[in-house]
């Protein structure tokens, strides 16, 4: 399992980038979250070098026009962009989501977690009535990945060595979790926390499910790259980093060649 530490908010040279990218045809990819923010810019740069990409999200709506926005700024690709209805707080539908993936689609060749829901209203939760931030983050995430597994596998087989990944993006919030990090004497919350520490213990949750995944699958050919790196919308902003920092970041541990599963980053 590789852990990726790569930060968004300092200054640094990313290595692989729109300029270098090398052409992705005949790649899949399915990107959560991906019609705004960090996973939008995300797209843009995997359907500018003629990736098939699915946006994975709830909204038809909002991803139409996401679409519709990178076609037109990159008329010259070949690639595709197409919207995979995906909704994180229910974890009831997320079996169909796979399925209308799969029937679609032979190959996944990277998949990149990067939805998320940071600081929601008090009080929010899912439809199973999971808090919203450990619902949406963590477990919809983990399942989403379960029901994808046989394929991942499946295009492991033939694809080229470490290519086939796993992005779980993460935050360096998860540095700032209580100990333990996962309380499981306290999934429902009976015992209140802030919303902070409920979104730093989601994020923690997406580092052990990459470990976990790596653990089960050691023999798959199947990279489960931990990214600290990604950025929220209103966190980019604050800091004054475009949203595509964060896109580099996830890119960089999607697709470098020089990540493998024996890996433990921390170099930014």
């Amino acid at each position: 399992m590789t852990t990726l530490r790569r930060s968004t908010f300092l200054p640094y040279k990313a290595t692989l980038t729109e300029e270098n990218l090398p052409d992705q045809s005949g790649k899949v990819f399915i990107v959560t979250g991906g019609n705004s923010g960090v996973g939008k810019e995300l797209v843009k740069i995997l359907y500018q070098h003629n990736a098939r990409v699915w946006i994975a999200t709830r909204s038809k709506e909002r991803t139409d026009e996401a679409i519709a926005e990178i076609k037109k700024a990159h008329p010259k690709s070949q690639g595709q962009l197409l919207f995979l209805k995906l909704v994180l707080d229910d974890l009831t539908t997320i079996k169909q989501s796979a399925s209308q993936f799969t029937s679609r689609e032979t190959r996944l060749d990277v998949i990149w977690n990067n939805a998320g829901v940071m600081l929601p209203a008090e009080g929010s939760k899912t439809a199973q009535g999971f808090e919203l931030q450990l619902g949406v983050n963590s477990l919809a995430h983990f399942l989403f990945i379960k029901f994808l597994m046989p394929l991942l596998q499946e295009t492991a087989k033939t694809a080229p060595p470490r290519s086939v990944r796993i992005v779980w993006v993460s935050s360096m919030s998860a540095d700032f979790a209580p100990k333990p990090a996962i309380d499981f004497g306290n999934m429902d919350y009976h015992k209140e926390e802030d919303n902070m520490t409920k979104y730093n213990r989601s994020k923690v949750g997406n580092l052990i499910h990459a470990a976990e995944f790596d653990r089960r699958f050691p023999e798959s050919n199947i990279v489960s790259v931990r990214n600290f790196g990604a950025a929220q919308k209103f966190q980019v902003k604050l800091m004054g980093k475009p949203a595509k920092y964060g896109a580099y970041t996830e890119l960089f541990a999607g697709l470098d060649s020089s990540i493998t599963s024996k890996d433990k980053w921390s170099k930014w």
